[in-house]
């Protein structure tokens, strides 16, 4: 991966961070203050609750990536060390999954909100888990690369006894 990609990369990270920073800290409380005076005030805790920690799993995803990119840049991306990192992310994806449908089942009851909004919402959740199903099979993909290196280190190992 080249220097400037890099670079590139931790911009829109940096940018990413800053933002669902904004969001945990501004954000969130406007949107206290709207669903206060609107029909959903009794769910007001829920909504909240849901959204916060929906940002603090899009937050442990980046962190991730920015690990991981700081893995690849080294050279060590093919190590066990990286599936610490690769599992975070899955399980992130999972909660963040489970908050969607989690959402949509706070916002369902009654009139407030519209059912084709619920409906988006379900399929978000949908989306997003199959976004966690896609970081699976990536895993995957770096278990063989990483059992591949093992295997090329140990014939690399063997051909130079016999050397």
């Amino acid at each position: 991966m080249g220097k400037l990609t890099v670079l590139a990369l931790r911009a829109v990270l940096v940018a990413l961070l800053a933002g669902s920073v904004f969001v945990q800290t501004v954000m969130a409380v406007l949107l206290a203050v709207d669903v206060q005076d609107s029909a959903l005030s009794g769910r007001l805790v829920p909504i909240l609750t849901i959204v916060v920690l929906g940002v603090v799993a899009v937050q442990v995803v980046l962190v991730c990536v920015w690990r991981l990119v700081t893995m690849v840049r080294r050279g060590t991306v093919f190590s066990l060390a990286a599936f610490r990192h690769v599992h975070r992310m899955i399980g992130a994806f999972l909660a963040a999954s489970l908050l969607v449908f989690a959402l949509g089942v706070v916002l369902a009851p009654g009139e407030a909100v519209a059912p084709g909004v619920v409906l988006l919402l379900g399929g978000a959740a949908l989306a997003v888990f199959g976004v966690a199903l896609v970081v699976l099979v990536l895993r995957m993909l770096l278990a063989q690369a990483v059992a591949r290196d093992v295997e090329a280190s140990r014939m690399r190992a063997e051909l130079a006894e016999v050397i």
